[in-house]
């Protein structure tokens, strides 16, 4: 008997493990996917892509592709929300990983615009469609996965495990095109931006394998066999939930804002219209992005400590108060300086919001209504707040001539956050 239990519990023991494992490591292979599209759009695609004797047209349609797949969000939000409402988590994450891969190889392969002509920034823009679609499926899965399956006291550090993912994805996309970058310029324009979209062709097979060895989610076990599930669990949410879609949008912002304009136009900015070295900016982000990833967990366990929602509105006031700051030390150009912009918001700051996001959203709606409600609520935000950061920024940019201005716009995002989480159910 004694012997039956303690192979059981190691069993569980192991279970948990490859749950932690492959929300984390396919966290990071999804994030990987679709941020080297957002460097990628701030380095070269205007020029390869969307040619034009405007650099400002060209780096706002190039900003422009990244933000459909932001816009794609949502509906991939409703699709896999559906199906892993109605089905489960797990082969939802599966079909979303390969989803998100495959364009991404396809992506490197592409040809560009002095070759095909239109043709060229068309295929690219559908292909970011369905990086889009599947992110907004991704997302849900990965944390519910971690969440439900995690210890009633631990559950949002669990759930910033695979919140790890976003920085760990920032951080190795950052890096590889960091690599690439020091190529000659003419080898990089020509072949050298496309390895980063090859290489995660290795990512995703490890993935997909990682992830086929986990069990369904317990709670959404129980939904099914309490007979709990909804025939359209969307109609479901907007009918019953739509309130807290609505905070969990608006919760959503501040965060979302602060880490596209950091990942997606930071690199733009301060390498187009400040001038500095590529090697420089990218080094910024890979910094900011490692403490991140140290932090997040630490996030996590601050929410099982104290509350996830009261260390996130902690987290998004704080994000108001140093949003100006961060930008007038940009314009500065001092190494030191901007360094300490890049780092703290999103090393520090961040994190706070991210890590406990996954344990205090999922406390928002019931178990069979949660991958559609959670996704929908940040993929809506996502669409607002982080597609279109990027292109905001750069206009408010170009009629101001500085980035000042940007500072207070993510202000603002910060506030709409921090009284979003505060009208949210404790957790």
């Amino acid at each position: 008997m004694g012997s039956e239990k303690s192979s059981a519990n190691v069993e569980a023991g192991s279970s948990k493990n490859w749950v932690v494992a492959s929300t984390v490591f396919g966290s990071i292979v999804e994030w990987y996917d679709f941020y080297i599209y957002g460097t990628a759009a701030a380095l070269v695609f205007g020029k390869l892509f969307f040619p034009t004797s405007d650099p400002f047209v060209a780096t706002i349609a190039a900003l422009l592709t990244f933000a459909v797949g932001l816009f794609a969000r949502p509906f991939g939000a409703v699709l896999f929300g559906h199906f892993g409402d109605r089905i489960g988590r797990k082969s939802v994450m599966l079909f979303t990983m390969i989803l998100m891969g495959v364009p991404t190889v396809l992506i490197g392969c592409l040809p560009t615009y002095a070759t095909v002509g239109v043709w060229a920034p068309v295929m690219l823009v559908t292909l970011r469609i369905v990086q889009g679609l599947a992110l907004g499926g991704e997302w849900g899965g990965a944390v519910l996965m971690a969440v439900e399956h995690a210890p009633g006291h631990r559950k949002s550090v669990f759930g910033s495990l695979p919140q790890m993912g976003v920085p760990a994805g920032v951080l190795l996309s950052a890096g590889v095109f960091a690599l690439v970058t020091r190529m000659p310029e003419a080898d990089f324009l020509e072949w050298g931006w496309r390895l980063p979209f090859l290489i995660s062709s290795i990512l995703i097979g490890f993935a997909i394998f990682v992830r086929m060895r986990i069990q369904e989610s317990p709670e959404f076990e129980l939904a099914r066999k309490e007979e709990r599930i909804e025939r359209i669990p969307i109609v479901a949410v907007l009918k019953r939930n739509m309130p807290a879609v609505a905070l969990a949008a608006g919760a959503k912002l501040g965060e979302v804002t602060l880490f596209f304009l950091t990942t997606v136009y930071l690199v733009s900015y301060c390498t187009g219209k400040l001038g500095l070295p590529r090697d420089f900016v990218l080094g910024l982000v890979v910094s900011g992005a490692a403490l991140a990833l140290v932090n997040m967990p630490i996030a996590g366990w601050l929410g099982d400590r104290f509350g996830a929602r009261r260390i996130y509105v902690l987290g998004a006031v704080l994000l108001a108060i140093v949003s100006f700051p961060m930008f007038f030390l940009l314009e500065t150009k001092a190494p030191v300086a901007m360094a300490v912009a890049f780092i703290v918001p999103i090393g520090f700051v961040f994190p706070l919001m991210f890590g406990p996001q996954p344990s205090l959203y999922s406390k928002q709606f019931p178990a069979e209504l949660r991958y559609s409600g959670m996704s929908l609520g940040v993929s809506l935000a996502s669409a607002a707040g982080g597609g279109l950061a990027p292109v905001i920024a750069t206009t408010l940019v170009q009629s101001s001539g500085n980035s000042l201005q940007v500072g207070y716009y993510m202000a603002g995002m910060a506030l709409v956050s921090a009284v979003s989480a505060y009208m949210m159910k404790r957790a």
